[in-house]
């Protein structure tokens, strides 16, 4: 049966070529993301938007790993204005620049932890105030969120 099969053979140029060019589809399925994201991209300025070639925009290979890299700084919690930058500063040269952006960055994430480290004391505090007051006085919870509203 195998002899009567032919077999089809595809050039390196071709496959090369065909993994160098990518519809916008393709690139956002490359790229695990939807078209809209790349196209929010492209508006943001973090992807270049392609000169069409016939009639469609062809983009490298290589966005799938610029829209890899803008995934991970958002998971890191970097904005998408920080990521331009870190973007800008891909080179790696410009490392005072790039850790410029890093420290801001972790200055803003040092400081929601404060908060949050403040927001779980009193939730504590008033969690274990309710628990000890008998069920004839206000409820310490209720009573400080009644307050702040009334003061707001």
């Amino acid at each position: 049966m195998l002899s009567t099969m032919t077999k089809k053979t595809v050039k390196p140029a071709t496959v090369n070529a065909a993994l160098e060019s990518l519809t916008v589809g393709r690139l956002a399925k490359a790229a695990g993301v939807g078209v809209e994201t790349i196209r929010y991209y492209q508006g943001r300025g973090l992807l270049p938007v392609p000169k069409a070639a016939g009639a469609f925009r062809r983009y490298s290979a290589a966005m799938v790993d610029r829209v890899g890299f803008i995934k991970r700084a958002q998971g890191l919690g970097f904005t998408l204005e920080e990521i331009r930058s870190l973007l800008d500063l891909e080179d790696g040269r410009n490392r005072r620049a790039i850790q410029s952006v890093t420290q801001a960055r972790l200055g803003q994430i040092e400081q929601k932890l404060a908060d949050l480290e403040r927001m779980r004391a009193t939730l504590a505090d008033l969690l274990r105030r309710c628990k000890s007051t008998g069920q004839t006085h206000p409820c310490p919870i209720i009573d400080t969120l009644a307050r702040a509203a009334a003061l707001g």
